[in-house]
């Protein structure tokens, strides 16, 4: 290999270098000096074929001519840069009185604001809050909770049943309701107690009026002298405070639930006026709450005497209050990620 003609192509491509008067045109040289079949890399090759006397003395100056020539690219870049940035300047104009464009700020969902609405509430009531997994053990959802094996909610067409998950608990599935967090909040904490629960619960059901997941709110309460008026009491009140309604008619209907006794329905009363509901007044009733005396046998399953303890129970569903307390017509839209359902029924991070 000549040092001549090394020299010849290093004065070559500086003058190549220099010539190249915007951005495309040089990364182009330096590809077809520095590519795969650059005229560089092609002399960095051949240094494979001199012996090991030349190869020291011909590589240094190899790569004396790969850093000369590298060091005038990075400067002629770098001078192209700022005078295609110059020019960019000088041509481009920004009118500075033009408004800005409209952002997007995010809503919070409508089941966020009804949660933190009823937790505020029977907060107040000094309700402390617990929680339990989304799966559940049989014994726990259905067993502990006095429902007898023949009941028809443990069916297939009801429940999702985790069949690979079993235990000497029974089989797992997907809890049906937020009733197991009470047996839990006893067995741990004992009696007396007070707990209310915020989660996903899971049915075979799908329609606008049902979805296979929704979301439910439940409070325990077990002393020693608590008891239906009790019951009627917080629940009339927390109808009253969630609906924002100094006069709200309540009714408490008799009714059948395997893990209260006496068990009861509550209905409010509403009335229409121009496509609106109104509540506390008219004739219409409601249906919107579950509740009860907690049933003995579910005491004993929460290791709470029964002789000394009783216990009442409530339970809501979280998407029916905000569908009523917001004008939410199809309960679907609360899973459904519509941007314009959201745009439409959500709220501002600030309002209260």
């Amino acid at each position: 290999m000549c040092l001549f003609a090394l020299d010849k192509l290093l004065a070559s491509c500086l003058l190549e270098i220099e010539r190249c008067d915007n951005l495309k045109k040089l990364d182009v040289l330096k590809s077809t000096l520095f590519g795969k079949n650059g005229k560089v890399t092609e002399i960095m090759k051949e240094l494979r074929n001199l012996d090991d006397s030349q190869k020291h003395k011909v590589g240094a100056e190899v790569n004396g001519l790969k850093n000369c020539i590298m060091e005038k690219l990075n400067a002629k870049f770098r001078e192209l840069e700022v005078k295609e940035l110059d020019k960019r300047l000088s041509s481009e104009f920004v009118d500075v009185s033009m408004p800005s464009r409209p952002e997007y700020s995010g809503k919070l969902h409508p089941l966020t604001k009804v949660e933190e609405e009823v937790s505020d509430i029977l907060s107040s009531y000094g309700f402390v809050f617990a929680e339990g997994p989304d799966i559940e053990s049989e014994y726990l959802n259905f067993t502990a909770l006095n429902i007898p094996d023949h009941h028809p909610a443990r069916t297939m067409h009801d429940t999702f049943y985790v069949h690979k998950l079993a235990d000497e608990k029974g089989r797992r599935l997907l809890r049906t309701h937020t009733s197991p967090v009470q047996i839990r909040a006893m067995l741990e904490n004992g009696a007396p107690c007070r707990f209310f629960s915020v989660g996903h619960v899971y049915r075979s059901d799908y329609d606008a009026t049902h979805t296979p997941m929704f979301t439910q709110i439940e409070g325990l309460m077990v002393d020693q002298t608590v008891g239906f008026s009790h019951l009627k009491w917080i629940v009339s009140d927390f109808l009253k405070k969630f609906f924002v309604v100094k006069r709200m008619r309540v009714r408490f209907r008799p009714s059948f639930f395997p893990f209260t006794e006496p068990s009861a329905e509550v209905d409010i009363s509403y009335d229409m006026r121009d496509g609106k509901m109104f509540f506390g007044a008219g004739e219409k009733w409601l249906e919107v709450c579950g509740c009860g005396e907690v049933h003995p046998n579910v005491l004993k399953y929460g290791n709470v005497d029964p002789e000394k303890y009783q216990g009442i129970a409530f339970g809501f569903g979280l998407e029916r209050l905000a569908s009523l307390k917001y004008g939410i017509p199809d309960l679907r839209g609360y899973f459904e990620s519509d941007e314009s359902w959201m745009s439409a029924f959500g709220f501002s991070h600030f309002a209260r």
